[in-house]
């Protein structure tokens, strides 16, 4: 294993999947906190309209992918707090939208011939200098606003209507923290792909809410437990040259059983009669 991390590719991996597991464990922690999941997928998903318009048009694919899925997401917090009981069904429509827009943009672009694979699944191995760093912008950009705007972050989370007693502009915050998944799928666009970066941004921080008593802790162990998760799958993904996104959400899925495991064994336990 030493030889392998002597390689640049490997250690842009690396660097790949500790910023992956910073960004979800953070911003995963508020997507499980609000009951999220849903519009996080459905933001992932509409995302690939941006790769579409990107090779449609000719431009970068991060700056496609990044300007659609910040609108979509947008879109989507604002009708879905307008609709709040329909919410789920706008969601939908704008997550078909997205792909299939996508779709159609691919099919039509003259002489096409990227590996669309690797958008939908991943390509860690893949992940060049300038596309780590493009990563290491938009991370600085997440962690910047979300350590801002914690404490208002927190209270829309837990209490949305004690926010509004406070004056606390609630819709503005909503809005902020849909744009901070936005910016968190373009990041997980490389690591593993637009299908399953909804997997990585609710796994971890889900098993962490089960052991944690603040906000802040189950941040710190979702961080950790998303690293541990992708450097085993990485590892596997290299050993056994498998698709290195497809191993890292076997390795968190597996971790996530393995733990709904433990706390059923916990609770059994717990009621079970002592004897004298």
């Amino acid at each position: 294993m030493g030889e392998w991390l002597q390689l640049s590719f490997v250690q842009n991996a690396l660097a790949a999947c500790v910023l992956a597991s910073l960004l979800c464990g953070i911003v995963g922690t508020y997507v499980v906190a609000n009951r999220m999941a849903y519009l996080a997928g459905g933001v992932a998903h509409a995302a690939y309209g941006g790769v579409g318009l990107a090779f449609f048009f000719k431009i970068p694919p991060m700056v496609g992918i990044l300007g659609f899925t910040w609108a979509a997401a947008m879109i989507m917090g604002a009708l879905s707090l307008r609709e709040r009981h329909r919410s789920d069904t706008v969601i939908s429509v704008l997550w078909a939208f997205g792909m299939a827009f996508g779709v159609l943009l691919v099919d039509l672009t003259p002489g096409y011939g990227a590996d669309l694979m690797s958008y939908l699944f991943g390509s860690i191995l893949t992940v060049s200098r300038p596309s780590l760093a493009a990563m290491g912008l938009l991370t600085l950009g997440v962690l910047l606003c979300t350590t801002l705007f914690q404490k208002e972050l927190v209270a829309v989370s837990y209490d949305e209507h004690f926010a509004r007693v406070r004056g606390l502009p609630v819709t503005a915050f909503y809005l902020t923290l849909i744009g901070t998944i936005a910016l968190t799928v373009v990041v997980l666009v490389r690591v593993v792909g637009l299908i399953l970066v909804i997997a990585l941004l609710t796994i971890a921080p889900y098993i962490a809410e089960k052991h944690s008593r603040s906000l802040q802790g189950m941040m710190f162990r979702a961080v950790l437990y998303n690293i541990v998760f992708g450097m085993i799958g990485l590892g596997l993904s290299i050993a056994l040259n498998v698709t290195s996104g497809a191993a890292i959400i076997c390795v968190a899925s597996v971790g996530y059983f393995v733990s709904l495991a433990l706390g059923a064994l916990k609770q059994k336990r717990r009621h079970e009669p002592r004897h004298v």
